[in-house]
This record gives structure tokens, sequence and C-alpha cells, in this order.
């Protein structure tokens, strides 16, 4: 199963012509300013990261390629990860009891994979964030918050934003990278890959979704429903929960839905839900759960995190998993 990992790493890592660059973790991260991003387009996937006055994108073209960035934000450290196997993108604080944490490619374990850290030698199953083996066995890291959306959505949204830098060499690899990323979003491939763990039929493996779990209970919110709905008002594990889904953009954010004391139900406001009315107020909001208009205007929702991902690697971590319709 190590062999196949490294099989596999390498293979993520190859370039075109036939040069392969090293499938290592970056832990001095750079970064540009989003003027001199010139190596991505308006449409190019990214994880954005926002903290205090600070704002940051990681291409996920160049993440593909490394497997997890160390970084800190103001409110501490973080590991921004990316598993190109299963379309996993997440940001998880970078510390377990009380000791900060540098990650690096170990193996896969279910098509997903595990990361083991400098500091303790402990393994870490990406998808979850949970510790497999080692001396921290049984920990899990915190989700960070961050969004999944497009270099020209985030840019939009903070133009102050920093950018990470992509290393010589990498930098060249993250176009045809961007176009593969952004297709099987769209449309995944045929079947689960080799390694993957008992299959949930409900879906296509390789479908996109957005992973929610609150309190043990735990919903996959397909992208192919989300571009339909575009709001879905909903409630797991006992919270009520607004989730806003710009088609334009593939970008999908998630709420309690809760604003002084009041649970409120949201619809689409405009074609590409870039804002959202609540019913019971009319006040109008945007995709980021921020009131810009009406009487509860300044109200911010608090965010829930979601876990973009295919199918496959969702449902063998979240068995019984409930699925959402649009109809």
């Amino acid at each position: 199963m190590k062999l196949l990992g490294v099989i596999v790493a390498l293979l993520l890592a190859q370039a075109p012509q036939g040069t392969l660059m090293p499938y290592k973790a970056v832990h001095q991260p750079e970064f540009v300013a989003a003027s001199q991003a010139t190596f991505l387009q308006d449409d190019d996937i990214v994880l954005g990261v926002s903290s205090g006055n600070v704002a940051k994108a990681y291409p996920a073209a160049d993440l593909t390629q490394h497997g997890a960035v160390s970084d800190a934000v103001p409110d501490g450290p973080i590991s921004v990860t990316w598993c190109g196997v299963c379309n996993t993108g997440l940001v998880f604080r970078a510390e377990a009891k009380g000791r900060a944490l540098h990650f690096q490619y170990d193996r896969m374990v279910g098509a997903n994979e595990v990361q083991k850290d400098l500091e303790t030698g402990t393994s870490w199953q990406q998808a979850t964030g949970e510790a497999i083996d080692g001396p921290l066995k049984g920990t899990r890291l915190t989700l960070y918050p961050v969004v999944r959306t497009t270099w020209g959505e985030w840019r939009r949204r903070y133009p102050q934003t920093m950018v990470l830098k992509p290393l010589p060499g990498y930098a060249e690899l993250m176009p045809s990278r961007s176009e593969r990323i952004k297709d099987v979003t769209r449309v995944g491939p045929e079947g689960a890959p080799n390694g993957a763990l008992g299959l949930d039929k409900r879906l296509p493996a390789r479908e996109t979704v957005a992973g929610l779990e609150v309190d043990r209970e735990s919903v996959a919110y397909p992208f192919s429903e989300l571009r339909v709905a575009r709001v879905v008002n909903d409630r797991v594990g006992g919270l009520p929960i607004v989730i806003v889904h710009q088609p334009s953009s593939d970008t999908t954010t998630a709420f309690d839905a809760r604003a002084n004391g009041k649970v409120l139900r949201f619809q689409p406001a405009n074609d590409d839900a870039s804002s959202v009315i609540d019913l019971e107020t009319r006040s109008t909001w945007n995709a980021y759960g921020l009131c810009l208009e009406g009487t509860l205007k300044g109200t911010q929702l608090k965010q829930v995190i979601l876990v973009p991902q295919f199918w496959f690697a969702w449902s063998q971590f979240h068995q019984g998993t409930r699925i959402f319709t649009a109809h």
C-alpha cells in the first residue's frame, strides 16, 4: 500500500515532458500580491483563507503538486492541504496538544493521502484530520475556515489578498493541472481509483460533493444539485444551516442560519446567488453571510466548514451519509 502511494505521488508530480518534480510539502511559503499573480486565470480554483486583515489564496494547481503547505495566519499556524486523487482541499489548524506541527506526504489509505508530521512521526488522514497511527493516534486536527472558489471571485472579494508563489519547475505545470481540476470538478472520471474503500453506489464515485458533518450527522451536497438549488435551507445535527452555491464559480459557503435568536430561511436574490434574501426580515445578504441591507444590516452569520471532495472519499469516511437532492 505504501509503494502504491509513492507511485501515485510521483504520477501526480509528473510533467508532460516526463520530468519529475519532487512531491514534497512546502514549509517556507512565499507570497506575492494579487497584481503579481500572472500565473493565475480568473477561473482557476483556489483555497481562500482570511484572518483579521490578512487574506491569502492558495492555487489548487500548485497545492496538488505538494500535498501540504505550512503557513501562519494571525490566529495561529495552519496546514493547507490538497489530495489530487480525491479532489479534497482542506485547511487545518496545524497544532495538537499545544504543539505546532508540519506535515509531509506519507502514504495513501482509501485513495486519500495520509500525511506524517515531522515533530512526532504521527500519521494523519487528510480527508478527516484524524491521527491513524503514531504517538498522537486518535487525535483529530481542527478544521480551519476556508472557501474553495475561483481566483476571480476571491480577488473580487479580497483585492488586497496575497497569493502563494509557485516554486520554479512547479509553476510551469500549473496550467495543465488547473484545467484537469476544473474538468474533474464538472464531470468526474468514471469509477473510483484503486485503493478506495467500500463504494457507496448512490452517486458516481467521482462526483464532487460538499460534505458537512455536525454532531455525528453527515450530509453530502452534490455540486450538480447545488447548481440547481443555489440556496439550501437545511438542518444538520440539530443545527439550522443555510448553504449558498454560486454556479458561475462553484463557490459554496455554509452558515449557521440563526441571527438575533431567530432561525432564518433564505432564497436567492439573483441568478448566481451572489446575494440572498431572508424570508423572515426581507434583509439582503451576500454569499458570505454578511447582511448588506435591511433590519439585520451588519450582522455576520457564523461560517460552517464544508468539505468539498469526490463522493467516494466522503462516503467511505462517512458511511450512511444523507444525500441532498434539489427536487
